[in-house]
């Protein structure tokens, strides 16, 4: 049981392919100039962050290792019940909720939130998404792909 993640960082640039180097002078930075207007979709969506200090690796680990703890303290008290209820909750609410991208849907949505307790705080997360470079496909379209309308 952990209350803080460990410290595992790199001290290299691993997140960088061969192929796009990134900016000549800040290499973690996308070159513009010299492969477009944003970086691409698979990029954008990584989980790791795009520098090797440390505390950002740890800061990134910090909500799972909470969420772990909470379950730990939990199955402890009610059993394990408790945190199977609550995954169950989780799931539930995960898949029944659908919003397209055009109305800020992909990421948690409300009912997900308030299971988790961040209903009430503001992230970097919630104002700046990363998507603002990304071409967003139209309503309509996102819609039809959902309820396999493939024309």
């Amino acid at each position: 049981m952990r209350i803080a993640p460990s410290a595992s960082h790199t001290s290299t640039h691993t997140h960088l392919q061969e192929a796009s180097l990134g900016a000549p002078s800040a290499p973690g930075l996308h070159d513009t100039l010299r492969h477009g207007v944003g970086p691409t979709q698979s990029s954008a969506l990584s989980t790791l962050p795009d520098s090797s200090h440390p505390l950002e690796n740890r800061l990134k680990k910090w909500e799972s290792t909470q969420e772990s703890l909470k379950m730990a303290s939990l199955r402890r008290t009610f059993g394990m019940s408790e945190p199977i209820r609550r995954g169950m909750e989780l799931k539930i609410t995960r898949e029944g909720e659908w919003r397209p991208l055009a109305l800020g849907g992909g990421g948690p949505g409300l009912h997900e939130e308030i299971l988790r307790g961040s209903d009430t705080t503001i992230s970097w997360e919630d104002v700046f998404k990363g998507d603002e470079t990304r071409t967003l496909p139209g309503f309509h379209e996102e819609v039809e792909r959902k309820v396999k309308m493939g024309f």
